[in-house]
């Protein structure tokens, strides 16, 4: 990544999942879940502001979009397995076994505890660059677009919020196929009620396509 730590430990604390922990003995603090709450903090701030900067002429709600884009946990994802975080990660062995190390939301939590590694050892300035740097191929492409992307879970979340209704839920129904080709069926809930359904290769897909299910059954009332 370009970065020399002080304090190596707080870099190798950001790779700690939670269950090497729970297997080897160590306390839940250990694990990278404290980095990742301050890394989500710095991580928006930085967001915030590039995009504040860049995009000079988007209104409040265009640039909301953007940021909820690219903070998003497969945006994160995608920006850990760039950076190889992956292969860098200490996991229990029941873990590892079920695909943790390419899971999306593992990856995006240890992107933000590095985000919060690189705060603390180096500072605000020193993180940001590195968010920025990293982020840097997401907003060349938004640049290019001139639009804020497609992202219907964030869409869906503030209609329902808008007219009284509780943050979407999204449940797993079915998971079928093989597993180098899967078909993951997601519900998406609000307040309790199924309020639409889809399906993708990937449960994040799914999700994506349960919200814009939704959506279209909320505009046609």
């Amino acid at each position: 990544m370009g970065l020399k730590f002080r304090d190596r430990e707080l870099l190798q604390q950001a790779l700690v999942h939670r269950s090497l922990l729970n297997e080897q003995g160590g306390r839940p603090e250990d694990s990278y879940e404290r980095l990742e709450y301050l890394g989500d903090a710095v991580l928006e701030l930085t967001v915030s502001t590039e995009l504040f900067r860049r995009f000079p002429v988007l209104n409040e709600g265009a640039l909301t979009k953007l940021r909820s884009a690219l903070v998003r946990g497969e945006s994160l994802a995608k920006v850990a397995r760039r950076l190889s975080l992956g292969d860098f990660l200490l996991l229990g062995k029941g873990e590892e076994s079920s695909g943790g190390r390419q899971r999306d939301s593992i990856l995006a939590a240890a992107f933000e505890a590095v985000v919060a590694a690189v705060y603390l050892d180096q500072g605000f300035d020193q993180a940001s660059r590195f968010v920025a740097q990293s982020l840097d191929p997401e907003l060349q492409q938004i640049s290019q677009q001139g639009a804020p992307p497609d992202n219907p879970k964030s869409d869906l979340q503030e209609r329902v919020q808008a007219i009284g209704h509780s943050t979407p839920r999204y449940r797993l129904a079915s998971s079928d196929g093989p597993d180098h080709k899967p078909l993951f069926t997601v519900e998406v809930l609000v307040d309790g009620e199924v309020a639409g359904a889809g399906q993708g290769g990937k449960r994040s897909d799914a999700e994506q396509s349960a919200a814009r299910d939704a959506l279209s059954r909320i505009q046609s009332l």
